[in-house]
């Protein structure tokens, strides 16, 4: 089991309420959920009943069955406060996606971290959560606020 996220996923579904989706059609030009993301991975996806308000993102976990289905494990945003949304009758177009809530602040640029001349680098950046990877070297004194974890 692996987080997998990959382009042109997308599938339709009827499913109602709040429990796991059962994935349906598939359209032209885009992978189903299993040959994109692959049985039992989990991926960020978005949910939006076609005609109607109710919508929601979150990460879920890709089953391949009889009908291929995609849970939904944690609600990221929503149209229902950021809870599950208890989705009425109708044709829900289900894709895999990139949350805005997850992406790297837009004010955050290389040149903001990269400095070779001074002793000191200053800036705030405010993330609901994710990841930022790479080689990393802090040296010095470092003030956090809020919660740094370290892998």
């Amino acid at each position: 089991m692996a987080f997998v996220l990959n382009d042109r996923v997308k599938q339709t579904s009827t499913t109602t309420g709040t429990g796991t989706f059962s994935l349906t059609g598939t359209e032209t030009g885009f992978e189903t959920f299993v040959t994109g993301i692959g049985d039992t991975n989990s991926t960020f996806y978005a949910i939006a009943n076609d005609g109607t308000s109710e919508f929601e993102v979150g990460i879920g976990t890709v089953t391949d069955a009889a009908t291929d289905t995609l849970s939904r494990d944690t609600v990221i945003s929503s149209s229902n406060s950021d809870n599950k949304v208890d989705f009425q009758v109708g044709t829900k177009t289900v894709f895999c996606t990139y949350p805005a809530k997850r992406a790297p602040s837009a004010s955050m640029t290389a040149a903001t971290y990269v400095n070779t001349h001074s002793a000191i680098i200053s800036d705030t950046q405010t993330m609901e959560s994710g990841v930022l990877a790479g080689p990393v070297t802090v040296s010095g004194n470092v003030t956090v606020t809020g919660t740094l974890v370290i892998i």
